[in-house]
C-alpha cells in the first residue's frame, strides 16, 4: 500500500511542477508551486525524515513561497492586471490546486493514522543529523545556495523598482 502511495504522490509532485512551468499566470504557477513543494514533504514524511519534511514545509512551503508573492506584489503591474487577476481567480482556477492538496492531506492522515512498527529498514533522521550534515561535508552546498537566493532577492529588486 506504501507503494501504491509513494507512487501517487511523486505523480502529484510532477504534475503539479508541469503545471508551474507551464502556467502563464504567476499567482496559479505558484499555487501549484505549494503543492508541489507539499508533495516533496510528503515523500520524505513516507521515507522516515519527518524533519526534512518539516523544513520543506516550513522553509518553502512557507518562506520562500511569501518571498515569491512579496515579488509579485512588489511587481506591481497596474489596475489592468488586478482586474484581470480577479475574473481569474474563478473556482475553476483553484479547483486542480485543491484537489491535488485534498488527495495529499489524506495520504498524511492515512500515513499518520499507520502504526510505524512495519517500516523496518528505515532509520529516523533527527535534526542533529540534518545539522551535522548541512554544516558538515554540505557547508559550501548551503552557502552557495543562500548567496544564489540573495542574488535572485537582489535581481527581484531592481526589476520591479520604478524609474523616477
Amino acid at each position: 500500500m506504501e507503494m501504491i502511495l509513494f507512487y501517487l504522490v511523486a505523480a502529484i509532485a510532477v504534475f503539479s511542477t508541469v503545471r508551474v512551468i507551464s502556467n502563464s499566470n504567476p499567482i496559479h504557477a505558484l499555487l501549484n508551486l505549494v503543492v508541489s513543494l507539499l508533495a516533496v514533504a510528503m515523500i520524505f514524511f513516507m521515507l522516515g525524515a519527518p524533519f526534512a519534511g518539516a523544513l520543506e514545509i516550513i522553509v518553502y512551503a512557507g518562506a520562500i513561497m511569501v518571498l515569491f508573492v512579496f515579488v509579485v506584489m512588489m511587481l506591481n503591474l497596474g489596475q489592468h492586471t488586478v482586474n484581470q487577476e480577479k475574473q481569474w481567480m474563478s473556482p475553476q482556477a483553484w479547483f486542480g490546486a485543491s484537489a491535488l492538496a485534498a488527495i495529499l492531506l489524506a495520504e498524511m492522515v492515512y500515513l499518520l493514522s499507520q502504526s510505524h512498527d512495519h517500516q523496518t529498514g528505515y532509520q529516523m533522521v533527527d535534526a542533529k543529523a540534518v545539522g551535522v550534515s548541512l554544516f558538515g561535508p554540505y557547508l559550501l552546498v548551503v552557502e552557495l545556495a543562500s548567496l544564489l537566493l540573495l542574488g535572485a532577492l537582489v535581481a527581484a529588486y531592481h526589476l520591479g523598482k520604478h524609474e523616477d
